[in-house]
């Protein structure tokens, strides 16, 4: 059964940085490009980061280039996201994703309860 545990949100103000950290289990970690999702509230999923299997290719969405940093840990089988210089923008709640590097199909439902960040003043 694959798991996603999801950590690291909190309250942090405009600036501010945290680290999101995505325990994996029930599946090929390594063999398994990921991603970081994230719903604001009241709106749509928005795919933010991607990362291949052995880490070294990285995607971002425009809104998050230069500040935010995926990274992975295969022998951890973990998944992690950076997120510095956050904006009151960057509020939402963050999920990591099996379904590749790019964005999720249309659709797609997080199955894992993701981990929630607010930038509030």
């Amino acid at each position: 059964e694959v798991q996603l545990v999801e950590s690291g949100g909190g309250l942090v103000q405009p600036g501010g940085s945290l680290r999101l950290s995505c325990a994996t289990s029930g599946f090929p970690f390594s063999r398994t490009p990921m991603s970081w999702v994230r719903q604001a509230p009241g709106q749509g999923l928005e795919w933010v980061a991607g990362i291949s299997t052995g880490g070294t290719d990285t995607l971002y969405r425009d809104s998050v280039k230069g500040r935010f940093t995926i990274s992975r840990d295969n022998a951890k089988n973990t998944l992690y996201l950076q997120l510095n210089s956050l904006k009151t923008e960057d509020t939402a709640m963050y999920y990591c994703t099996t379904t590749g590097m790019a964005a999720p199909p249309r659709g797609w439902i997080p199955q894992s309860q993701g981990t929630q960040v607010t930038v509030s003043s």
